[in-house]
């Protein structure tokens, strides 16, 4: 019989394998448990925070697990695998498709997942392929946030925004089509620019890998199905809030039931993502004290109360800026407090600036941490001062562009 661990052993086993930023989501908890405790945080406003983002927890947890199942069936890594045969070793064609790729992704899975799941199958199809890295990086983390503009289930804050502004699915995207495609397009340029012309890439043509077998198909077309299943659901209007929840449940459990009838090894604990769990709770509870005592009055004084092209803009580059110093979702958080109920299209540039805006920094997003993490373990060095000058250039053009075209397609 083989020997148990002591629970003491298994316990330093345990808070050995915690990384990083594992213990920066794990304190940002405990601070504001702290808050709580000690009144800092009166426990009715932390309970209306939490009351507000169960929807969205109830939405993330579903939408990871339904990704990383997806990801175990091998289907993420047979789209990212037929893309470079399809490219043909044009190094133009195969940008094309994974700015393609990772849109899809983001605007349908949520940035998050781009980061956490298309990331390695990027790096992955870099080394298969034998081409530089860096390229397929950058196009991720980038159109993790720049491409997160179109649906309420592309970012958490496009979530808060569609409730602030009372637009179900269709109407947010109505709304916010010509923002996207003018992100998109600055950030292609930049892309192209700074990271994937011939100087920067350093070839010329690259070789496609072999199609790899898929180890069982009816995990794959199972799992796949749950994603289109999904997807179907979006387009067809489902609401925000907790019916987006549950949607995301429904595809989840499909993919969960398959795993356990073909390979229940593969539902192990890890699927469950607490660590954005975590994170976002600890955010929604340190934000609204932040708010309490001064941060509110700040982005009040930075965002203004006008709703032309002046305030919308004010708007923006308040929340891009603040995002990259706190992170994304406090700041359109606090933006949000300060922008007056009745100006939508203000609060939608907050919005575009706090989406677009965090790509200077790399705690600007959360997506923007788990690709940096990513990075680490496939050892892929990040030039910082190109990876900050050039994220600046984006932040910039990007969110004036959309908040141009935001008021213009009005």
């Amino acid at each position: 019989m083989a020997a148990v661990a002591p629970p003491s052993q298994t316990v330093r086993r345990a808070l050995g394998a915690l990384s990083v930023l594992d213990w920066i989501r794990i304190g940002l908890l405990l601070l504001g448990l702290v808050f709580v405790v000690t009144g800092l945080l009166p426990s009715a406003d932390a309970r209306a925070s939490l009351e507000r983002i169960a929807p969205l927890l109830l939405f993330l947890f579903s939408v990871i697990v339904l990704a990383e199942l997806t990801k175990e069936a091998g289907v993420f890594d047979a789209i990212a695998q037929g893309m470079a045969r399809l490219g043909r070793g044009a190094y133009p064609a195969l940008f094309l498709l994974c700015v393609a790729f990772a849109s899809a992704t983001t605007v349908f899975l949520n940035l998050d997942t781009t980061a956490v799941l298309l990331t390695p199958v990027m790096l992955a199809l870099a080394a298969n392929a034998r081409i530089a890295a860096l390229p397929l990086a950058m196009t991720t983390v980038w159109l993790a946030n720049t491409a997160s503009l179109l649906l309420p289930v592309s970012n958490l804050t496009n979530l808060l925004a569609a409730d602030r502004v009372a637009l179900e699915t269709p109407e947010f995207a109505a709304r916010m089509w010509a923002p996207q495609l003018a992100a998109l397009a600055v950030t292609m340029t930049l892309l192209w620019v700074f990271y994937w012309r011939r100087r920067m890439r350093g070839a010329d043509r690259y070789e496609p890998p072999p199609p790899a077998p898929v180890r069982d198909r009816a995990l794959f077309v199972s799992t796949g199905g749950a994603c289109l299943l999904f997807i179907g659901a979006i387009l067809a209007g489902v609401h925000t809030g907790i019916a987006l929840g549950l949607a995301a449940t429904a595809a989840a459990v499909v993919a969960v039931v398959a795993f356990a009838v073909r390979a229940p090894r593969a539902l192990r604990p890890s699927l469950f993502p607490w660590q954005l769990m975590v994170f976002v709770t600890g955010l929604f509870l340190v934000e609204p004290t932040l708010e309490r005592y001064g941060l509110d009055e700040v982005m009040r004084g930075l965002v203004g109360a006008d709703d032309g092209l002046g305030g919308a803009l004010r708007a923006a580059f308040a929340g891009g800026g603040l995002a990259n110093v706190i992170n994304n979702l406090p700041a359109y958080v606090a933006g949000e407090s300060a922008v007056p109920v009745a100006n939508h299209d203000q609060l939608l540039a907050l919005l575009i600036g706090t989406n677009v805006g965090p790509v200077i920094t790399p705690w600007g997003s959360l997506a923007t941490l788990l690709w940096f993490e990513w990075c680490r373990r496939w050892d892929v060095r990040v030039p910082m001062l190109k990876f900050v000058a050039t994220g600046a250039l984006l932040a910039v053009l990007g969110c004036a562009a959309s908040v141009g075209v935001l008021l213009l397609t009005e």
